[in-house]
This record gives C-alpha cells, structure tokens and sequence, in this order.
C-alpha cells in the first residue's frame, strides 16, 4: 500500500484535528491552555508520546495478539509517557513543574489511544510514526491557538514567560499587547476555556464550509467548461 504523507499531514493537522474535530483529549486542552506557552508546551509532550508511541505499536504489531492488544497499547504508551516525563524533568524543569501532573495523565488521553487502534496497529512503522507526529502537531496547534486566544483576551500578553520555560531563544516571541487591566479575567479562568474552545471550534466549521464552497464552485466551473 503507498501512503499519502500529504493526506495524513492534511488529516492531523487539520481534517481530523483531535480537539477541534473528534473532541478527545480536551481535559488537558481545557486545563493547560490558559496561556499560549502552556498550550505549546502540552501539545509538544502529546506530540512526542504520539510519535514514539505509534511507532512502537507499528514495529509489534505482528507480535501482539488480538485479544491482548489493549494492556499492550496501554503498557506502550505508559512506557513512552514515562521517557518524556523524565527527559522533560531533566531538560525542561521550569516547563515540566508548571504542566505537572498533566504529563503522566497522557497516558489516559484519548487522542494516542484512537490513532494507535485505528492506524498505527493496522499500517508499517513510517506511516504510522507520520500520523503520530502529525496528529500530535494538530493536537499542538489546536491548545497554542486556544491558549493564545484566552491569553491574549484575558491578560493582554502572547507567549508570556516562554524564555522561562521553553529557553533563553524564545524571549523574542514574549509580547505584551495591552495592559493587564483591560483584560478579560474569566478567558484564563476554568470558564474561558469552555467559552474560547466554543468560540475556535465555530471559526473552524466557518472556514471549513467557506472552503467546501470554493472547492464546489471549482469544480461546478470545470464541468460547465468540460
């Protein structure tokens, strides 16, 4: 079988985007996107248990039995949970005490375990480390972009404390862009979360309709022509 990396980059990332399409994994969206680095830095972990996880599952899954595949699965993603954990306690200790707890609670996060059952367990090790990564990446996105927006409404700053966090090289991308008393404090409250993942999902279906009719007219123009 030849793989569509175009497709399954499209599909992660956007198409079949894990918060903003199938709706999994939305307690650590909800949680830990109450700033755009916080976002980032939970999706990046997500991210890279996706990719390692996936590929792991493709590289075993003639070896796994049907009937045992979910303790496996689990017991796989566990396992590639912990080396994360560990490798951002060790290099990025600032980022790994503010997300917490949130980085063993991958391991319950539904998004790793829907790709590895419907792709991963069924499809070779490149393709299936691809979908992670790229599923990963849309799981990244979706929490900046949501982080931001609460951030930006909420206290005025996009990326703030990300030097802290992330190094010394993200300090370009700190921005304050009005004062903190012209926020909206519920967007980085518990509520904001509700209200901004709202908000984002409706841009979404907009632009999706938008293109769909694009793509219509387009191919309505082509047949009128044909």
């Amino acid at each position: 079988m030849i793989y569509n990396y175009r497709r399954i980059a499209r599909d992660g990332i956007w198409d079949n985007n894990g918060v903003f399409v199938m709706m999994l994994g939305l307690c650590p969206a909800m949680a830990m996107s109450n700033s755009a680095t916080n976002g980032f830095g939970m999706g990046l972990a997500t991210a890279l248990v996706m990719t390692g996880a996936n590929a792991l599952v493709s590289a075993l899954r003639h070896v796994v039995s049907h009937e045992v595949r979910v303790p496996a699965y689990i017991t796989i993603v566990a396992a590639t949970v912990t080396s994360v954990d560990l490798a951002m306690k060790a290099y990025m200790p600032a980022l790994y005490n503010v997300l917490g707890l949130f980085i063993p609670l991958i391991v319950a996060n539904c998004v790793p375990f829907a790709r590895i059952e419907a792709f991963a367990s069924k499809s070779p090790i490149l393709p299936a480390a691809a979908d992670g990564l790229f599923m990963g990446l849309g799981f990244t996105l979706a929490l900046t972009v949501l982080g931001a927006f609460r951030e930006v409404l909420g206290s005025g700053t996009l990326f703030a404390d990300a030097s802290l966090l992330l190094g010394p090289a993200f300090k370009a991308i700190e921005m304050r862009l009005f004062p903190a008393e012209a926020g909206v404090l519920l967007m980085i409250l518990p509520p904001g979360a509700f209200i901004g993942t709202g908000i984002l999902l409706v841009g979404k279906r907009l632009i999706d309709a938008r293109m769909n009719r694009g793509i219509q007219a387009g191919t309505a123009h082509c047949t009128v022509e044909g």
